[in-house]
Protein backbone atom coordinates (compact mmCIF):
# COMPACT_ATOMS: atom_id res chain seq x y z
CA UNK A 1 0.00 0.00 0.00
CA UNK A 2 2.76 2.44 0.99
CA UNK A 3 4.76 1.42 -2.08
CA UNK A 4 1.79 2.24 -4.32
CA UNK A 5 1.35 5.65 -2.70
CA UNK A 6 5.07 6.33 -3.11
CA UNK A 7 4.99 5.26 -6.77
CA UNK A 8 1.97 7.49 -7.45
CA UNK A 9 3.71 10.47 -5.83
CA UNK A 10 6.89 9.72 -7.76
CA UNK A 11 4.95 9.46 -11.03
CA UNK A 12 3.20 12.76 -10.32
CA UNK A 13 6.52 14.44 -9.58
CA UNK A 14 8.09 13.02 -12.75
CA UNK A 15 5.09 14.12 -14.83
CA UNK A 16 5.35 17.66 -13.52
CA UNK A 17 9.07 17.72 -14.23
CA UNK A 18 8.52 16.43 -17.78
CA UNK A 19 5.76 18.96 -18.42
CA UNK A 20 7.85 21.79 -17.01
CA UNK A 21 10.84 20.89 -19.20
CA UNK A 22 8.58 20.52 -22.24
CA UNK A 23 7.06 23.98 -21.80
CA UNK A 24 10.47 25.55 -21.19
CA UNK A 25 11.45 24.23 -24.63
CA UNK A 26 8.14 25.33 -26.19
CA UNK A 27 8.47 28.90 -24.99
CA UNK A 28 12.17 29.01 -25.80
CA UNK A 29 11.35 28.20 -29.42
CA UNK A 30 8.50 30.71 -29.44
CA UNK A 31 10.70 33.51 -28.09
CA UNK A 32 13.50 32.62 -30.53
CA UNK A 33 11.04 32.97 -33.41
CA UNK A 34 9.68 36.26 -32.06
CA UNK A 35 13.22 37.55 -31.58
CA UNK A 36 14.27 36.63 -35.12
CA UNK A 37 11.12 38.04 -36.73
CA UNK A 38 11.05 41.18 -34.61
CA UNK A 39 14.70 42.00 -35.25
CA UNK A 40 14.46 41.47 -39.00
CA UNK A 41 11.16 43.35 -39.26
CA UNK A 42 12.59 46.34 -37.39
CA UNK A 43 15.85 46.43 -39.34
CA UNK A 44 14.16 46.02 -42.72
CA UNK A 45 11.09 48.13 -41.92
CA UNK A 46 12.21 51.19 -43.84
CA UNK A 47 10.60 52.85 -46.88
CA UNK A 48 13.87 52.32 -48.79
CA UNK A 49 13.95 48.56 -48.18
CA UNK A 50 10.24 48.03 -48.87
CA UNK A 51 10.24 50.10 -52.04
CA UNK A 52 13.39 48.41 -53.36
CA UNK A 53 12.43 44.78 -52.73
CA UNK A 54 8.65 44.63 -52.35
CA UNK A 55 7.44 47.26 -54.81
CA UNK A 56 7.78 47.36 -58.59
CA UNK A 57 6.95 50.25 -60.88
CA UNK A 58 5.39 49.78 -64.29
CA UNK A 59 4.10 52.62 -66.45
CA UNK A 60 4.28 54.93 -63.47
CA UNK A 61 2.18 52.64 -61.29
CA UNK A 62 3.40 50.91 -58.12
CA UNK A 63 2.53 47.24 -57.69
CA UNK A 64 3.55 44.51 -55.27
CA UNK A 65 6.63 42.65 -56.46
CA UNK A 66 6.77 38.85 -56.97
CA UNK A 67 9.38 38.68 -54.20
CA UNK A 68 6.86 39.92 -51.65
CA UNK A 69 4.42 37.15 -52.60
CA UNK A 70 7.20 34.59 -52.16
CA UNK A 71 8.10 36.02 -48.74
CA UNK A 72 4.43 36.23 -47.70
CA UNK A 73 3.31 32.75 -48.79
CA UNK A 74 6.45 30.62 -48.42
CA UNK A 75 5.93 30.34 -44.61
CA UNK A 76 2.61 28.61 -45.27
CA UNK A 77 4.37 25.79 -47.10
CA UNK A 78 7.18 25.66 -44.56
CA UNK A 79 4.74 25.44 -41.66
CA UNK A 80 2.90 22.54 -43.32
CA UNK A 81 6.19 20.78 -44.05
CA UNK A 82 7.38 21.08 -40.45
CA UNK A 83 4.12 19.76 -39.02
CA UNK A 84 3.52 16.97 -41.53
CA UNK A 85 7.08 15.63 -41.91
CA UNK A 86 8.52 16.11 -38.42
CA UNK A 87 8.76 12.33 -37.91
CA UNK A 88 11.03 11.98 -40.95
CA UNK A 89 13.16 15.08 -40.35
CA UNK A 90 15.94 15.37 -37.81
CA UNK A 91 15.76 17.96 -35.05
CA UNK A 92 18.57 20.11 -36.58
CA UNK A 93 16.76 20.17 -39.94
CA UNK A 94 13.50 21.09 -38.24
CA UNK A 95 15.29 23.91 -36.42
CA UNK A 96 16.74 25.25 -39.69
CA UNK A 97 13.28 25.24 -41.28
CA UNK A 98 11.91 26.85 -38.13
CA UNK A 99 14.51 29.62 -38.35
CA UNK A 100 13.80 30.11 -42.05
CA UNK A 101 10.09 30.42 -41.26
CA UNK A 102 10.74 33.10 -38.64
CA UNK A 103 13.09 34.94 -41.01
CA UNK A 104 10.56 35.05 -43.83
CA UNK A 105 7.87 36.20 -41.41
CA UNK A 106 10.18 38.95 -40.22
CA UNK A 107 10.68 40.15 -43.80
CA UNK A 108 6.93 40.21 -44.47
CA UNK A 109 6.27 41.96 -41.14
CA UNK A 110 8.73 44.70 -42.04
CA UNK A 111 5.95 46.41 -43.99
CA UNK A 112 4.06 47.26 -40.79
CA UNK A 113 6.82 49.69 -39.80
CA UNK A 114 6.12 51.59 -43.00
CA UNK A 115 2.33 51.54 -42.63
CA UNK A 116 1.90 52.13 -38.86
CA UNK A 117 3.66 54.45 -36.43
CA UNK A 118 6.08 52.87 -33.97
CA UNK A 119 4.06 53.91 -30.91
CA UNK A 120 0.93 52.02 -31.95
CA UNK A 121 3.02 48.98 -32.93
CA UNK A 122 4.60 48.91 -29.46
CA UNK A 123 1.24 49.44 -27.70
CA UNK A 124 -0.41 46.70 -29.76
CA UNK A 125 2.46 44.32 -29.01
CA UNK A 126 2.00 44.85 -25.27
CA UNK A 127 -1.77 44.35 -25.62
CA UNK A 128 -1.16 41.15 -27.58
CA UNK A 129 1.30 39.86 -24.99
CA UNK A 130 -1.17 40.48 -22.16
CA UNK A 131 -4.10 38.85 -23.98
CA UNK A 132 -1.94 35.92 -25.04
CA UNK A 133 -0.68 35.34 -21.49
CA UNK A 134 -4.20 35.37 -20.02
CA UNK A 135 -5.52 32.86 -22.56
CA UNK A 136 -2.43 30.66 -22.23
CA UNK A 137 -2.90 30.44 -18.46
CA UNK A 138 -6.60 29.77 -18.93
CA UNK A 139 -5.93 26.99 -21.40
CA UNK A 140 -3.34 25.38 -19.13
CA UNK A 141 -5.43 25.48 -15.96
CA UNK A 142 -8.97 24.84 -17.19
CA UNK A 143 -10.53 21.42 -16.56
CA UNK A 144 -12.92 21.82 -19.50
CA UNK A 145 -12.08 19.77 -22.59
CA UNK A 146 -11.44 22.28 -25.38
CA UNK A 147 -11.09 19.73 -28.21
CA UNK A 148 -14.41 20.45 -29.97
CA UNK A 149 -13.98 24.15 -29.28
CA UNK A 150 -10.54 24.07 -30.90
CA UNK A 151 -11.79 22.19 -33.96
CA UNK A 152 -14.45 24.83 -34.59
CA UNK A 153 -11.92 27.63 -34.14
CA UNK A 154 -9.52 26.07 -36.63
CA UNK A 155 -12.36 25.91 -39.14
CA UNK A 156 -12.93 29.62 -38.48
CA UNK A 157 -9.17 30.18 -38.89
CA UNK A 158 -9.31 28.63 -42.36
CA UNK A 159 -12.35 30.76 -43.18
CA UNK A 160 -10.51 33.91 -42.08
CA UNK A 161 -7.50 32.97 -44.19
CA UNK A 162 -9.62 32.45 -47.31
CA UNK A 163 -11.62 35.62 -46.68
CA UNK A 164 -8.36 37.54 -46.22
CA UNK A 165 -7.04 36.28 -49.56
CA UNK A 166 -10.24 37.27 -51.34
CA UNK A 167 -10.32 40.66 -49.66
CA UNK A 168 -6.71 41.30 -50.64
CA UNK A 169 -7.94 41.67 -54.22
CA UNK A 170 -11.23 43.35 -53.27
CA UNK A 171 -9.68 45.86 -50.89
CA UNK A 172 -12.81 46.28 -48.76
CA UNK A 173 -12.17 48.17 -45.49
CA UNK A 174 -15.41 46.84 -43.96
CA UNK A 175 -14.50 43.21 -44.67
CA UNK A 176 -10.98 43.83 -43.35
CA UNK A 177 -12.42 45.27 -40.15
CA UNK A 178 -14.67 42.29 -39.49
CA UNK A 179 -11.93 39.80 -40.36
CA UNK A 180 -9.77 41.50 -37.74
CA UNK A 181 -12.54 41.50 -35.12
CA UNK A 182 -13.32 37.83 -35.67
CA UNK A 183 -9.60 37.08 -35.77
CA UNK A 184 -9.07 38.46 -32.26
CA UNK A 185 -11.64 36.02 -30.85
CA UNK A 186 -10.40 33.09 -32.95
CA UNK A 187 -6.71 33.51 -32.13
CA UNK A 188 -7.24 34.11 -28.41
CA UNK A 189 -9.46 31.03 -28.26
CA UNK A 190 -6.96 28.92 -30.19
CA UNK A 191 -4.23 30.00 -27.76
CA UNK A 192 -6.17 28.43 -24.89
CA UNK A 193 -6.84 25.29 -26.94
CA UNK A 194 -3.20 24.89 -28.01
CA UNK A 195 -1.99 25.33 -24.45
CA UNK A 196 -4.27 22.55 -23.25
CA UNK A 197 -3.18 20.30 -26.12
CA UNK A 198 0.48 20.96 -25.39
CA UNK A 199 -0.10 20.26 -21.70
CA UNK A 200 -1.43 16.80 -22.58
CA UNK A 201 1.61 16.17 -24.79
CA UNK A 202 3.98 17.29 -22.05
CA UNK A 203 2.34 14.97 -19.51
CA UNK A 204 2.25 11.92 -21.79
CA UNK A 205 4.92 9.43 -20.63
CA UNK A 206 4.48 7.32 -23.78
CA UNK A 207 6.03 9.95 -26.06
CA UNK A 208 9.75 9.40 -26.52
CA UNK A 209 12.36 12.00 -25.62
CA UNK A 210 13.28 12.82 -29.24
CA UNK A 211 9.65 13.10 -30.29
CA UNK A 212 8.97 15.43 -27.36
CA UNK A 213 11.84 17.65 -28.41
CA UNK A 214 10.42 17.81 -31.93
CA UNK A 215 6.90 18.42 -30.64
CA UNK A 216 8.16 21.20 -28.40
CA UNK A 217 9.54 22.92 -31.51
CA UNK A 218 6.21 22.49 -33.30
CA UNK A 219 4.39 23.72 -30.20
CA UNK A 220 6.60 26.81 -30.10
CA UNK A 221 5.88 27.37 -33.79
CA UNK A 222 2.12 27.10 -33.28
CA UNK A 223 2.11 29.53 -30.36
CA UNK A 224 4.30 31.90 -32.36
CA UNK A 225 1.88 31.77 -35.32
CA UNK A 226 -1.10 32.46 -33.05
CA UNK A 227 0.73 35.34 -31.36
CA UNK A 228 1.64 36.95 -34.69
CA UNK A 229 -1.88 36.57 -36.08
CA UNK A 230 -3.40 38.00 -32.90
CA UNK A 231 -0.94 40.89 -33.06
CA UNK A 232 -1.79 41.66 -36.69
CA UNK A 233 -5.54 41.48 -36.02
CA UNK A 234 -5.22 43.91 -33.11
CA UNK A 235 -2.87 46.17 -35.08
CA UNK A 236 -5.44 46.56 -37.85
CA UNK A 237 -7.98 47.62 -35.23
CA UNK A 238 -5.77 49.72 -32.93
CA UNK A 239 -2.90 50.88 -35.11
CA UNK A 240 -2.42 54.48 -36.21
CA UNK A 241 -1.29 54.72 -39.79
CA UNK A 242 1.60 56.99 -40.74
Amino acid sequence: MLDNIFQQKQYGSDAKAMTSEFFVNVYTYMFIALGISGSIAYLCGTPEFVSEYFITFSNGKATVSPLFYVVAFAPLGLGMLIQMAYNKLSLPVLFILFGLYATLMGLSLSTIFVVYDIGSIFTTFLTTAGSFAVMAILGYTTKTDLTKFGSLLYMAFIGIFIAGLVNYFMGSEIISFWISVIGVFVFTGLTAYEMQRLKYIGEDPNIGNLDKKKLSLIGGLMLYILFINLFLSLLRLMGNRD
